[in-house]
C-alpha cells in the first residue's frame, strides 16, 4: 500500500492574516485561494514540496454541527487549543531566527526535548500552535 499524508487542515478566522503568515513569515507558496470574505479555502505549502500542503478553511461550516459545538470551536481557537501542526527543518535555529525576527507569536524557543527531540513553537493569527522540530 501505498500513501501519503498530502493535505491537513487548520483552521482561520482571518484569511488576509493567515495568508500573510504562512507567506511573508513560513515563507510558505500560496497555491491555491477560493471562496470570498472569512469564508475562504486557501491552500498553502512549502515552496518546491507540491505533495505537502495545508487546507487553511474556515472553522464550524460544517452544516452538520450544532451550535454548542460551533461555540466550542471558537472558544478553543481564541484559546489557541484548537489546531496545531508538526513541520520539520534540518536547521531549526535558522527557521526560529527569522520566524521570531518577523514578529510571530513564540510559544517556546528551540528546545532540547526529554523525549529525544529538538523543538520550537509559534502561534499563527488564528491561535493554531506551529510546532518546527529539528530534522536529524
Amino acid at each position: 500500500m501505498d500513501i501519503t499524508i498530502h493535505t491537513c487542515f487548520l483552521p482561520h478566522d482571518d484569511p488576509d492574516a493567515s495568508v500573510a503568515f504562512y507567506r511573508d513569515v513560513l515563507g510558505f507558496e500560496v497555491r491555491n485561494d477560493v471562496g470570498q470574505g472569512k469564508m475562504r479555502w486557501i491552500t498553502v505549502g512549502p515552496v518546491g514540496k507540491p505533495d505537502t500542503s495545508i487546507l487553511l478553511a474556515p472553522p464550524a461550516v460544517d452544516p452538520g454541527l450544532t451550535e454548542d459545538e460551533r461555540r466550542t470551536i471558537t472558544e478553543m481557537m481564541a484559546k489557541g487549543t484548537y489546531g496545531w501542526i508538526l513541520l520539520a527543518s534540518p536547521d531549526l535555529d535558522d527557521v526560529f531566527a527569522k520566524v521570531s525576527s518577523r514578529d510571530a507569536e513564540v510559544v517556546q524557543e528551540p528546545t532540547e526535548q526529554p523525549y529525544g527531540i529538538r523543538d520550537c513553537a509559534f502561534r499563527d493569527p488564528a491561535g493554531n500552535l506551529i510546532r518546527i522540530q529539528e530534522l536529524r
